[in-house]
């Protein structure tokens, strides 16, 4: 059952979801989902195959129908506009199947282009022409990378305010790879949009990420932005004297490995806090380092695959 709309609280947001579930028969896809992506943010979902990442994508743009819960995107209720909310948003979907296998992707191209008004043929073009796309060539004779690439030509051709990226690398090259995320970066910051990129391949999107959630059995076990979760994601070298009991109740330990006496841990929590807890065993911390991004994430859909 669709929940009634709380919009007013959803300010400057370009995507939210309310307690938002979804089951196929007794398997429970998602659950009690509250996504919460900032306009003009770049959103990354990450987790595990098999999370939910696909599906969530799926219902944002009411392409499928929630078990329970509200979504809305950019300012619209997605069970009461599900075509307008379509109209908005540039989707590149898991899947490779772009159009009947006898249609070229020139007439692909001009297809799309009659369903979104604001179509820019002259972008599509260009476009095509950095991702080396023959439209004179017909859908069955495409590779899964020429397929993809012509997916990422109709998401951006209409230049929505929204992106939904499910898995966007997939089958393609490395220098393919490398050419699509330079046309994202170019895309964002020509048009200002939102995006929100759904990927296991957490490395490749370094350099635009300013917002994170981590999706694991179908549950969004963690959501913050990218600084935050620099400032509260660490790597902590611990040292006790000989005989030392590391203390088993810190929260918000992530990993722990050890070499002789000295600890490495990775801990999610406030620095002064965890610092404090660890002296009061008898411990003492000798060194704190931020991880990167990848390892964060990494660190964070294990506790959440764990849980």
């Amino acid at each position: 059952m669709i929940m009634p709309s709380s919009a007013d609280g959803d300010a400057g947001l370009a995507v939210a979801t309310h307690a938002l579930s979804k089951l196929y028969g007794r398997a429970t896809a998602l659950q009690a989902v509250d996504l919460r992506v900032p306009a003009g943010a770049v959103y990354m979902l990450a987790g595990e195959n098999g999370a939910g990442k696909s599906t969530l994508l799926r219902l944002l743009l009411n392409l499928e129908r929630p078990t329970g819960g509200q979504i809305e995107v950019t300012g619209l209720a997605a069970d009461r506009n599900g075509a307008r909310v379509r109209a908005r948003v540039g989707y590149v979907p898991e899947g490779f199947d772009i159009g009947p296998r006898w249609m070229t992707v020139g007439r692909w191209f001009a297809e799309r282009a009659v369903y979104y008004p604001a179509w820019d043929a002259a972008y599509a073009a260009a476009l095509s022409r950095r991702l080396d796309i023959d439209g004179s060539r017909r859908i069955g004779q495409l590779s899964k990378g020429q397929a993809r690439r012509a997916q990422i030509v109709a998401a951006l051709a209409h230049r929505p305010p929204l992106l939904l990226l499910d898995e966007p690398t997939d089958g393609l090259d490395p220098a393919a790879r490398d050419t699509v995320l330079e046309l994202i970066s170019d895309h964002l910051s020509q048009t200002d949009c939102t995006i929100l990129v759904s990927t296991h391949l957490i490395y490749e999107l370094d350099a635009l990420v300013d917002q994170v959630g981590v999706l694991s059995h179908g549950r969004l076990t963690a959501q913050t932005p990218r600084d935050a979760l620099r400032e509260s994601v660490k790597n902590y070298r611990i040292r006790g004297p000989e005989g030392w009991k590391p203390p088993s109740d810190i929260p918000g330990v992530l990993h722990r490995g050890q070499f002789g006496r000295e600890h490495s841990w990775v801990i999610r929590g406030e620095e002064t806090e965890v610092a404090a807890h660890v002296a009061r065993s008898g411990g003492e911390v000798h060194d704190v380092a931020p991880l990167n991004l990848h390892d964060a994430v990494v660190h964070l859909m294990r506790q959440g695959a764990a849980s």
